[in-house]
Formats: C-alpha cells, structure tokens, sequence
C-alpha cells in the first residue's frame, strides 16, 4: 500500500481547493486501502480443497481408507484455514471480477455517505480508489455526468487506476482532480465562491 501522509493529503485537498475555483463542482477524494476482507473465501477453499483432495487420492489410490477420509478432510480444512487466512492471500484468491465488483459497491456507498448526491445544482463528483484491488472510479452526480462523458472518464479512471498499480497514487489523485475541473470548468465555471463539502482526502483503514 502506498503510505500518505499528512503532507500528501495536505497536497490532494489543495488540489481540490484549486480545481474548485474553476468549477461550481464540487470534488470529494476518498481512499480505500480494500475494499472488503473477503474472510469467507478463505473458508470456502479450504472447505472445497479438504474435500476433494482426500476424495480424488481415495478415487484414483483407495487411499485414504473410508474412515481415514473424513480425518484426512478434517485435517486438511484446519490446516488450510490457517494458511489462507492472511487478507494478502484471500485477496489473491479472490475472482478478479468479484474484487471489481466490492470496489465498485463501496464507491457508490461513499457517494451517498459523504452526501454527494445533496450538492447544489447536483454537482457532486466522487475521485474513489481501492488500493487491494487496484480499483478507481469517478462518480458523478446528473447535474455534470453528462460533461463526464463515458469515454473521457474512462481515460481518466485508466490512467489512475495505472498510477495506483505503479505505486503514483498521490500523483494520480493530483492529475486526476486537474483533469476533472478542466473538463468541468468548460461547462460548469465558477459562479461563486462556496464550499459544501470538505476539501480533504478521505481515508478508510
């Protein structure tokens, strides 16, 4: 994960402050080390694994016997519970899908919880980052959606999402931000000065 301190969160909200002189929108950054433990699939492989790896050695060899099978699936589950417990591994053996999935979820969980949706004007635009899964996302509410066409977010969210991979995030949150109130000044410019959310980067542990 990518350490930010409070100088380079310092930095993001300045960034904020100055893209909102350019724009009535209003920006929120949020940063999520992960977006969900995944503790279950720990659980589901290793119960998948303790039951058939025993059962495919007893199929091809007759071994284990009938009754040392459900020993050896008893054993075989402890043990790999305690090997896949680690959130590293659960999140390796996590569908890449499912992981885009979680992200996405929370993304639209923070929109609602930091109020985006209640901006005047519904200018709320969402710059969201799941670090674990290498997920950005930009969510805009209807009233400047349509200035973040599909295609220019989709170059915006791609190049974030490879600054984030590339260890750059506090350099992606920046260019991300610049890039939002220059398309966005273009259409929505400053009428006056007012800030209903806070310029602050926001940070789940």
């Amino acid at each position: 994960m990518t350490p930010l301190d409070l100088y380079h969160q310092r930095q993001i909200a300045e960034a904020i402050a100055r893209a909102e002189q350019r724009t009535d929108a209003e920006l929120v950054t949020v940063l999520a080390r992960r977006a969900d433990d995944y503790a279950y699939l720990p659980l589901f492989w290793a119960a998948l694994l303790a039951l058939a790896v025993p059962g495919m050695l007893h199929w091809l060899l007759g071994w284990p016997s009938v009754r040392g099978l459900i020993v050896a699936n008893a054993l075989l589950f402890i043990v790999l519970c305690l090997l896949l417990r680690s959130p590293h591994v659960a999140s390796r053996l996590t569908p890449r899908v499912l992981r885009r999935l979680r992200a996405s979820r929370l993304a639209r969980q923070q929109f609602r919880v930091l109020n985006l949706q209640r901006t005047v004007g519904a200018t709320g635009v969402l710059i969201f980052v799941s670090e674990a899964e290498q997920h950005a996302e930009i969510l805009a509410d209807h009233g400047v959606a349509c200035f973040l066409d599909g295609a220019a977010r989709g170059a915006l969210v791609a190049r974030l999402a490879e600054q984030v991979r590339g260890g750059q995030t506090l350099q992606g949150f920046v260019e991300c931000i610049d890039a939002c109130a220059e398309l966005l000044g273009q259409h929505v410019p400053p009428t006056h000065a007012r800030n209903q959310l806070p310029n602050r980067l926001v940070i789940l542990d």
